[in-house]
């Protein structure tokens, strides 16, 4: 097949020898032209099979260019490449009068060029486009993904189902082996030593552990030794007991205001410790000494992570900990940290595949441990995070919002790329989903402009495309995004992608936009979670209160009962804050002992009373001074509510902290709306 010939329309000479090299070794013939007069001569030497044409050229304009050549070769593929037409009239222009396939707004890459080229025509080196039967076979793909997942489920019960006959059979082999039976014996540890690596698969965890027992009672006889009869009966029981227990669904995460920290470890005093740091730092600290012990804990209770002794039990004894706790079926993305006195790589290592993300030096600070347990209670209790999706195909949209939507991602989509930016104040979403060939700005272009904005400089970018060559993966990453996926996306790769780039977004933004003391927004993050309550508030033709809270006579608190005691206060304010609420409530520290909350669809009356709760909640509490010395505290609160105190957040600023200001002239300890 003989290579296409491209007609380069650019007076730049260094622009066209770049472009002009690049393209040649990709396989194409290029003739260069620099005026119009030029370009006019090669296409009466030479067919060509398309033509780039820059926007500004001596003499005369590209779009002019473009109309004049339309009268000899109306159907000719033209790409117009310039750094000026970048309004949507001059887009209807050239797309629709012009017959202009595609505006590429410099500067470009030559890999982004080529990109737009390729789909022009197959270039030379490039393999023909997938026949539709390929695609229909990846359509597919994405029904076996879902069709596996039943399937799994469906076998997993079908397991549970089988397990009291397969007790019932080991149970006779046990009883022929104990009357003599050698052979028996063998197919007992055959059958245990199965149950000890399967059941654990299968969401059996105890199980499996119990199994593992046995197995270990009945090595000796594959070696002609006696067994211990005794420990034989025994382990056969709890075998048994085991079995009978149906695997529980996983456990709702509790509402209280604390995290739940498993502490796993032999030092009683260490265990003692950890119950302090955790009542200082407001966690709840539940323990354990043993691997059993553990296991039965996060069975019978909610646990946001595990802190597990690297050494228990003897060296590296506390991953079998953590290889017994992900087993179980509810269990499998339980966050884990280790605790060890040695630092040493192998043994992170070690942990590392194990699970565990955290490791933490012995004897550990409250700091450190502080840290941990709010990062595993961030991963446990994600906030729900939200995806939009530009695509100009409608059925595109609807087929990745049903792949991506959860209770953990909401997603927002958009057909009109030139409405993004209007989009992205409306929305504020964590991640950008972008169809790189759309009308209009391109998925590149889009990428770029997000890249030049300062506010949107750091949202994850991925862009969705059907071409995956060399020369796409430079121009996309070039354009500053983050990923990229290949058409047809495949749902468990989808969700696999986001997933992995919200949850780095997150924890960068956590540092980033969390007070360290109360884990709030801070100012400026929380006042741009308020624009887009309020937005959503217009939308939705629902209220929005704005709540602005004031520690009272906090300054009175730091004087006499310590600075340390006022920052409790305001930590377990935070804390209260945080768990007493829904997640589409934003709430943030304004500064020093001030704090705000947005409440979306809620009236005035109805603010009111969810404030007297909490306030209700923190006066109940006992704080102790830096001496030992107990004491009490309370807040005022001033609430403002759209859309008739005021349609933008400055205004609802101002006249809930007038009313704040007057609830404090009131006698404090009290609410004004």
């Amino acid at each position: 097949m003989s290579s296409r010939t491209l007609l380069f329309l650019e007076d730049d000479k260094d622009l066209q020898s770049l472009v002009g090299t690049f393209l040649r070794e990709k396989g194409y013939r290029v003739e260069p032209a620099r005026s119009a007069a030029e370009a006019q001569a090669v296409l009466a030497r030479v067919p060509v099979d398309a033509a780039i044409v820059d926007g500004l050229l001596p003499g005369m304009t590209g779009a002019d260019f473009i109309r004049e050549l339309r009268k000899t070769q109306p159907k000719l593929p033209i790409l117009f490449a310039s750094a000026f037409w970048k309004d949507l009239k001059s887009h209807e222009l050239l797309t629709r009068q012009l017959g202009v396939v595609r505006i590429i707004h410099k500067p470009y890459k030559p890999e982004e060029l080529l990109v737009w080229v390729n789909q022009l025509f197959p270039a030379p080196a490039l393999p023909p486009p997938p026949p539709p039967e390929a695609l229909e076979e990846a359509e597919e793909v994405n029904v076996e993904v879902d069709d596996l997942a039943a399937s799994l489920a469906a076998l997993n019960a079908e397991y549970g189902a089988r397990l009291k006959e397969k007790v019932a059979a080991l149970e006779a082999l046990l009883v022929r082996g104990r009357g003599g039976d050698a052979a028996a014996l063998e197919e007992a540890y055959t059958v245990v030593h199965k149950l000890h690596g399967t059941a654990g698969s299968y969401g059996f965890a105890e199980v499996s552990i119990r199994a593992g027992q046995l197995e270990a009672v009945l090595l000796p006889a594959r070696a002609g030794a006696p067994v211990d009869v005794a420990a034989l009966d025994a382990s056969f029981r709890t075998l048994a007991a085991a079995a009978s227990v149906p695997v529980k669904p996983a456990a709702a995460p509790p509402q209280s205001s604390e995290g739940v920290l498993l502490v796993v470890d032999e030092d009683a005093k260490l265990l003692a410790e950890a119950e302090r740091m955790g009542r200082q730092v407001g966690v709840g600290v539940v323990t354990a000494r043993t691997a059993d012990a553990a296991c039965e804990v996060a069975r019978r209770q909610w646990v946001d992570g595990v802190l597990v002794h690297l050494d228990l039990g003897g060296p590296l004894g506390g991953l079998a900990v953590a290889h017994a706790l992900r087993a179980e079926e509810s269990l499998p993305v339980l966050p884990l940290a280790v605790t060890g006195a040695r630092d040493v790589l192998e043994e992170r290592v070690a942990a590392a595949h194990a699970g565990a993300s955290l490791f933490l030096p012995r004897p550990f600070t409250a700091r450190d441990f502080s840290a941990a347990a709010e990062r595993m209670v961030a991963a446990r209790r994600p906030e729900r995070a939200r995806v939009m999706v530009v695509d100009d195909d409608p059925d595109a949209i609807a087929a990745l919002t049903q792949a991506l939507a959860s209770d953990q991602i909401e997603v927002v989509g958009l057909s009109d790329a030139h409405g993004l930016m209007e989009a992205l104040a409306q929305h504020r979403p964590d991640l950008l989903l972008l169809d790189v060939q759309m009308p209009g700005p391109s998925g590149f272009d889009l990428c770029r402009i997000l890249r030049s904005t300062p506010e949107w400089q750091e949202l994850p970018v991925l862009l969705i495309t059907a071409h995956l060559g060399l020369e796409f993966r430079l121009a996309a990453f070039q354009a500053g995004a983050d990923d990229y996926l290949s058409k047809p996306v495949l749902r468990e790769e989808l969700r696999a992608r986001v997933q992995a780039r919200l949850e780095r977004t997150r924890l960068s933004r956590e540092r980033a936009e969390r007070d360290g003391l109360t884990g709030l927004l801070l100012r400026r993050p929380f006042l741009d979670g308020l624009r887009a309550r309020l937005a959503e508030s217009r939308r939705q033709g629902k209220p929005l209160a704005l709540c602005f809270l004031d520690v009272d006579h906090f300054k009175q608190v730091n004087d006499r009962y310590g600075h340390l005691a006022g920052d409790r206060v305001l930590m377990w304010l935070g804390r209260l804050l945080g768990a007493r609420f829904r997640r589409e409530d934003v709430r943030g520290r304004w500064g020093g002992e001030e704090f705000v909350v947005g409440l979306l669809g809620e009236s005035a009356g109805s603010a009111s009373e969810i404030l007297a709760r909490t306030a209700a909640e923190l006066s109940d509490m006992t704080f102790d001074g830096d001496t030992g010395e107990p004491f009490h505290v309370t807040f005022s609160a001033g609430i403002a509510v759209s859309p008739g105190d005021g349609d933008t957040v400055e205004s609802l600023l101002r006249t809930a902290d007038a009313r704040l200001l007057r609830a404090k002239e009131n006698g404090r300890n009290r609410i004004e709306a």
